[in-house]
């Protein structure tokens, strides 16, 4: 009895290497790269009013681990990246506490 690869010339030897080389190198990276573009988000801090600053403040410390002066000159000098490269959930969570505190926040 023939196989088929017989018929063909061919055998599923030649097929493997083939697959192996092309599945890492191929579309997997590109897919990984497409999630990580929607899954990574910047929170900017685009103002915070005068009467909030002290709040906003407490906000940034409590959500870093800056001290006192860098999170007052975080929010001086705005619009300004607070975070970078986090995900939504984490920039949707930081920008609650910031806008509570009394800050315009936007996530990009």
């Amino acid at each position: 009895m023939a196989h088929p690869q017989d018929k063909l010339g061919v055998t599923a030897a030649s097929f493997a290497p083939a697959a192996v080389v092309t599945a890492p190198g191929g579309g997997g990276a590109e897919a990984e790269a497409a999630v990580e573009e929607k899954t990574e988000f910047d929170v900017v801090i685009d103002d915070v009013p005068s009467n909030a600053r002290i709040a906003t403040i407490k906000a940034v410390r409590a959500l870093t681990s800056l001290a006192l002066k860098e999170a007052k000159e975080l929010i001086e000098g705005l619009p300004k990246k607070f975070k970078e490269g986090v995900s939504r959930d984490e920039a949707e969570d930081a920008k609650k506490q910031l806008e509570e505190a009394g800050a315009k926040v936007s996530i990009v």
